[in-house]
């Protein structure tokens, strides 16, 4: 074990025991009292028996279902599967322009995620269109993604009444009972802490709402190094281990055996401007320590993804995406969310930067493959009879491997090339487009979709925001 690790724990023992966790919603307190948890009021203070008991009672694997059985998902142990990015307001063209999001782009990022085979996960709150209410996101993007992927659906927080309508949702678009949906679970969310040390009550709704209907709930924590977390790297994680854990503890209270993952979107800010730095070398260290605490408890992992502070689409949003990307997947982070198309610190989508970091992702998983070593792969026959100075290319063995040993990029310009330049863009433009072209929107009931629209009518969501999700 990793002997950061245990300091790090043991700090976080210590700050839940005499600094306490503060909950703001009166059920949180209610759960936590009628568990022996000291309470100061709204703050819980656990002992380290306390906080190692309820976290024990996580699963070690999060399984979520989809509509296509191949793409469902058991999280934990040694898997890694990525997310759709999150949260962006704004789309950003190549140039750093940058216009308000639309449900149309929301839409064309669900059919780009779906068809690309890395992912098993869809959905979520891939960006924040400005021409739907506010009020609706989380129903109106939660149909769109039901509607429009067969994958895992990944949905966004929100209150009671909104993760109540969620539910009923999924029962009537798979065509299941409330029992079927606790036992085969079919929706996964992220619950966000506040640091330092506490939980406001929209998201102790939504951890108290999945943990009723054991559904896969992600426990995360967004601090920043400097601002909100001290401005150590262990000090932060220290904080954000606290905030985690005792979070769970309460799932775990609400209904044992919850499915949680420990999750992590915590990095530095810029000392220089009080801004937040997502590209950051903390961050990537931030990610990898994510999957050490979660290893360490047993809990499945999420942090990280593709993320660039950059303002247009540029060398520092490769460079920065690489580096975030890649620590995770080396860490062995579980999901991977905000995998591809996240720029400018989470301010923005960039269609052109999701596309190249799908090839990073590709990158990164042909290294993490690693290599086979047999008789096979090290041909010493044919080295002998090629012998000092021949060559490999028109050889059978290479026609063989040459397609499951090296990857073929679809973005990066290699060879001879007039206009490199030129060249990249086209590559991603025609990336682009095979992509939505072979997207093929699922199959859907009129008898479900007329029950999903009289759902949402009855929660008083107008008409036309659901034909907008029903029709694109």
């Amino acid at each position: 074990m990793n002997d950061n690790v245990k300091k790090i724990h043991e700090a976080s023992m210590n700050i839940l025991q005499k600094t306490g966790m503060k909950f703001y919603h009166p059920d949180a307190v209610r759960i936590l009292k009628s568990h022996g948890i000291k309470m100061d009021e709204n703050v819980a203070h656990f002992t380290e028996a306390q906080i190692m008991e309820w976290v024990k009672k996580a699963p070690a694997k999060a399984p979520l279902y989809a509509s296509d059985p191949k793409y469902d998902m058991q999280i934990g142990g040694n898997s890694r599967y990525n997310g759709p990015c999150g949260g962006a307001t704004f789309i950003m063209d190549t140039e750093g322009r940058t216009r308000p999001a639309l449900f149309s782009d929301f839409i064309k990022l669900l059919k780009l995620f779906e068809g690309n085979p890395s992912y098993c996960l869809n959905g979520g709150l891939a960006c924040q269109p400005n021409d739907i209410p506010t009020e609706s996101y989380i129903t109106l993007l939660a149909l769109a993604s039901m509607l429009h992927t067969q994958k895992c659906i990944f949905a966004a927080a929100g209150d009671y009444d909104s993760m109540e309508t969620l539910i009923r949702m999924a029962c009537i678009r798979y065509g299941i009972t409330v029992e079927e949906l606790k036992e085969k679970p079919r929706i996964c969310t992220i619950a966000n802490t506040n640091t330092p040390l506490y939980l406001d009550k929209n998201m102790t709704e939504t951890v108290l709402t999945m943990a009723k209907y054991r559904q896969p709930v992600i426990i995360a924590s967004a601090a920043m190094a400097g601002t909100t977390a001290p401005v150590t790297l262990a000090g932060m994680l220290a904080i954000v281990n606290a905030e985690v854990l005792a979070t769970i503890a309460l799932a775990q209270m609400c209904q044992p055996g919850t499915p949680v993952i420990y999750g992590s979107q915590s990095t530095n800010a810029d000392m220089a401007t009080g801004a937040i730095a997502v590209g950051s070398p903390e961050g990537a260290l931030s990610y990898k320590y994510c999957a050490e605490m979660a290893k360490f408890y047993g809990i499945p992992s999420r942090a990280g993804g593709s993320l660039s502070d950059a303002k247009s689409f540029n060398t520092q949003a490769g460079y920065e995406s690489m580096m975030t990307c890649m620590a995770c997947k080396e860490s062995g982070i579980n999901i991977m969310t905000q995998s591809a198309g996240i720029i400018n610190s989470y301010l923005a989508v960039s269609y052109e930067k999701l596309i190249t970091d799908f090839e990073i992702l590709d990158f990164t998983e042909r290294y993490i493959r690693d290599i086979e070593v047999n008789a096979d792969t090290i041909p010493l026959d044919l080295i002998d009879e090629v012998g000092h100075a021949g060559q490999y290319l028109i050889e059978e063995h290479t026609l063989e491997f040459c397609r499951k040993e090296l990857f073929a990029p679809h973005v990066s310009v290699r060879g001879a090339i007039a206009n490199p330049a030129e060249q990249f863009d086209k590559n991603i433009e025609k990336q682009t487009a095979r992509l939505l072209e072979a997207y093929k929107k699922p199959e859907v009931s009129a008898e479900v979709l007329k029950d999903l629209k009289t759902l949402l009518l009855g929660q008083n969501i107008e008409e036309t925001y659901i034909d907008m999700a029903i029709d694109s």
